[in-house]
């Protein structure tokens, strides 16, 4: 317990002193989903069900690819798959989604 509060604090220091460094990374998190959803619009309708589709599918899009880079990197060295995949799937995730609802962007 004293460990995983000692991270939380490492962490929270992290974010705080580091926070000019990671606000552009956030930034093109959102601006790609917005790319990816524009891409989308030449294939889906405009309709309500379309509309929800290619909003699903570019916020899924992202975290999947950004999950395959380290998937691929550590197949190729260890000739196994990478037991944290979805792991790595949920933070990106989680992190484009609390910055989408934080800018205030619509889906």
């Amino acid at each position: 317990m004293i460990k995983n509060f000692i991270v939380l604090i490492l962490f929270s220091l992290g974010v705080i002193f580091g926070v000019k460094h990671i606000q552009p990374t956030i930034l093109l998190l959102v601006s790609s989903r917005d790319w990816i959803s524009q891409l989308l619009l030449q294939v889906f309708s405009g309709g309500e069900i379309g509309s929800a589709v290619r909003n699903l599918i570019s916020l899924l899009v992202i975290p999947l690819v950004i999950a395959a880079i380290p998937t691929l990197v550590y197949w190729l060295s260890k000739g196994r798959l990478f037991p944290y995949f979805m792991h790595v799937v949920w933070a990106v995730w989680l992190l484009q989604t609390t910055a989408i609802v934080v800018l205030h962007h619509p889906l």
